[in-house]
């Protein structure tokens, strides 16, 4: 029974995980309107790219799936995490939450081949999120600097070390005829446990062309994505993104796991509210 209720529960996070990261590409994230508590529907995106930065070859992913945003004063689905914001004002915000990835397996990923599947990856921490400047009343330049503990799901649950991400943002939410508009620049930091996770070789799986490596920490790759968004009506909303890994910049760019100097991800998909709430939304702080 704890299993199953076990099953449910990381089931239910992965979820809620994928929707708010489908809803933050759907929607510029910029306060300055009223937005229903909730929120429910349908998403479907499809998306290819690295199986992981420095990677040479590309998995993709389709989905569709119900989904759902909560914009509680403390406990929240979205904004592209899920968990609670502690701190709200016109300047900064705090929050502790999830964030996710799917996984790839080792078929997908021929210098992986032999060892171990990467399995679901949600990552567990706070994030600082610092509004720089407004430079009009639909757009916001802001700073965000997520640290996270990341936990992989693979015949069980397994501690895989510490990212932290900060990441330069700008916002508009409409660039003309409802258009939104997003665009980052970032750095991907991991240490040790987490880049030995992603880049290390053990013993044990080192082969004639896949030589022991013992990764470091430091820099997995500098990241810059752009995102363009459509409200097609108040139901509605498509959304594409290009984001381009430069992982030779990053520490274990030697890795024999790492083939590929720069990678391109590219997605695309959709929203379809089907209910939301009459009742707006509450600010923390007034």
């Amino acid at each position: 029974m704890s299993y199953l209720i076990w099953r449910s529960l990381l089931s239910a996070s992965l979820g809620l995980s994928v929707c708010t990261w489908v809803h933050a590409q759907a929607e510029p994230d910029v306060d300055g309107v009223q937005k229903p508590l909730w929120e429910a529907g349908l998403a479907g995106f499809g998306l290819t790219g690295p199986a992981y930065p420095g990677a040479e070859d590309d998995v993709g992913r389709a989905l569709v799936l119900p989904w759902l945003i909560y914009r509680g004063p403390i406990w929240r689905a979205a904004d592209g995490t899920f968990g609670a914001r502690v701190v709200k004002n016109p300047f900064a915000e705090f929050d502790i939450g999830l964030g996710g990835a799917l996984r790839a397996s080792s078929d997908d990923v021929k210098v992986r081949d032999g060892m171990p599947d990467l399995g679901f990856l949600l990552e567990f921490g706070p994030r600082v999120k610092l509004n720089l400047m407004r430079p009009s009343n639909d757009s916001v330049v802001r700073m965000e600097l997520p640290l996270r503990g990341v936990f992989e799901f693979n015949s069980g649950v397994h501690y895989r070390g510490l990212a932290f991400e900060p990441k330069l943002t700008y916002d508009k939410r409409n660039i003309g005829r409802d258009w939104g508009f997003s665009g980052s620049l970032g750095l991907i930091y991991g240490d040790q446990q987490f880049n030995q996770y992603l880049y290390g070789v053990p013993t044990e799986y080192a082969t004639s062309s896949r030589s022991a490596y013992t990764a470091k920490a430091g820099l997995i790759t500098p990241r810059a994505q752009l995102t363009l968004s459509h409200k097609f009506n108040k139901d509605v909303r498509f959304f594409g993104f290009t984001r381009t890994d430069f992982a030779g910049k990053g520490a274990n760019s030697n890795s024999p796991l790492h083939l590929k100097d720069q990678g391109t991800s590219v997605g695309l998909g959709a929203i379809w509210t089907l209910g939301r709430s009459a009742v707006f939304e509450e600010p923390l702080l007034k």
